[in-house]
């Protein structure tokens, strides 16, 4: 493989606290040195990248992603997921297991890291599954599914509803010392509902989820996690209840850590408006007062990692009354864009995004990815953070179109991706 050089670039790896101007050496698909920018001792005969300024950060580790595959590929197949990854500058994912069948077995988990790794576009690292089928009942085989590869432990998109089992899961996860990662809303007050309750939700005659269902569970499994003194970690908060009470058990020290989605810090219950299926997610888009709430939560670092909740639906699962239309968006195109919005409005400076996006959610899996540290991969996205582009539904890189910012112009434009040092997104320049 031969030697890459990234020059004329702005070196930010907020795991080792590097943010300067300078050049970084590739070689054998490892990072093999950072130098002061016009630095010598360069390979004669290596590529040089001309980055023009552009930022060079470690490849994005995105750890909420769900795949069609197996069993829903008319949705997304591992390929079109990985296409879509690199598109993003993403390069590690995290993978949800509410797949058909569920990620409960070792054989699977085995099997989605060897895909992954086929692609040569993307790292994928599995989640295994709390219970079999994801159904929330009979404990998973989970020390075999640790064994097997599985960084942690979520029935993905489905709460576990019954109190005396999630309370076995987290004393048997802290047993095998993995982490729990929970959907944070009560199924009850959840089932069947479309949108946060409120004015708006009553005005469009849409059933309703209470935005207290989220605080409701966090409150219940914080609990359960300082009787068992397990790692436990909520999804895709969204609700500035559930934040506080997140807020207050890092306070006492408990091992609790949360991470939210782009449109829970970019937009509000509005963009549901006209019945607009491709903004119905789960959780519900939330007031703007809850919104504001997750943007400080940011910035004073009660969230600890930003995931794009990939979630791909068929164009047939979306086209359909709002009530009955499927909830979730296309995310890993648009996580870095959307994520600087929040830059260039002032509320988190750059490096602290960027840790949100690649060192926070890697330390959260115990993953040696997201750092530019030498001899770390060179799994690496250079983007320029001022370029805009607009998010088109039906343009997007993947398989699925579903997003909630069709429409939308973004300013942070991924120009390219590489993987273990070899380029899989982006046009090469001398």
């Amino acid at each position: 493989m031969t030697d890459l050089v990234f020059d004329n670039v702005r070196l930010i790896d907020p795991r080792t606290g590097q943010d300067s101007p300078g050049r970084l050496l590739v070689r054998d698909g490892h990072i093999a040195a950072l130098d002061a920018p016009g630095a010598e001792g360069a390979p004669e005969n290596a590529t040089r990248i001309d980055g023009a300024g552009a930022v060079l950060c470690p490849g994005l580790v995105d750890m909420r992603v769900a795949i069609g595959e197996p069993g829903f590929e008319y949705r997304e197949t591992i390929a079109s997921c990985a296409r879509a990854a690199a598109a993003g500058g993403v390069t590690t994912l995290a993978v949800l297991p509410n797949s058909k069948p569920a990620i409960d077995e070792p054989a699977l988990v085995r099997l989605l890291r060897g895909r992954g790794d086929e692609t040569g576009l993307v790292t994928i690292l599995p989640y295994g599954a709390l219970t079999k089928n994801c159904a929330g009942e009979e404990m998973a085989e989970l020390g075999l599914l640790r064994e097997a590869g599985a960084v942690a432990f979520t029935d993905g998109i489905h709460a576990i509803a019954d109190t005396k089992r999630m309370r076995q899961l987290l004393a048997y996860a802290q047993g095998v010392g993995a982490l729990v990662v929970q959907h944070p809303e009560d199924p009850s007050l959840a089932r069947g509902g479309a949108a946060t309750a409120g004015a708006l939700a009553t005005r469009m005659g849409l059933p309703q989820i209470p935005a207290a269902a989220e605080a409701i569970l966090i409150a219940r499994d914080i609990r359960l996690a300082e009787m068992t003194g397990a790692r436990l970690h909520f999804g895709h908060v969204s609700t500035a209840e559930g934040l506080e009470l997140i807020r207050q058990a890092k306070q006492r020290g408990l091992p609790i850590t949360c991470d939210t989605a782009p449109p829970y810090f970019t937009l509000n219950e509005s963009a549901i408006g006209a019945f607009r299926t491709y903004a119905k997610l789960s959780p519900p888009l939330r007031a703007e007062s809850d919104r504001l709430a997750v943007c400080a939560a940011l910035a004073d670092g009660t969230i600890d990692a930003i995931a794009s909740d990939h979630a791909p639906w068929d164009a047939d699962d979306k086209r359909l009354p709002f009530a009955q239309a499927s909830a979730g968006g296309t995310g890993l195109a648009t996580l870095l864009g959307v994520t600087l919005a929040r830059v260039h409005e002032g509320d988190l400076p750059l490096a602290r995004a960027i840790a949100l996006l690649t060192g926070a959610p890697a330390a959260l899996l115990g993953s040696p990815a997201g750092t530019l540290a030498p001899g770390a991969a060179a799994d690496l996205c250079l983007f320029d953070p001022e370029e805009s582009w607009v998010v088109q539904a039906g343009a997007l890189p993947g398989r699925a179109q579903n997003t909630p910012f069709d429409g939308e112009t973004l300013r942070g434009r991924v120009l390219g991706t590489w993987k273990s040092g070899r380029r899989v997104f982006g046009e090469q320049t001398a």
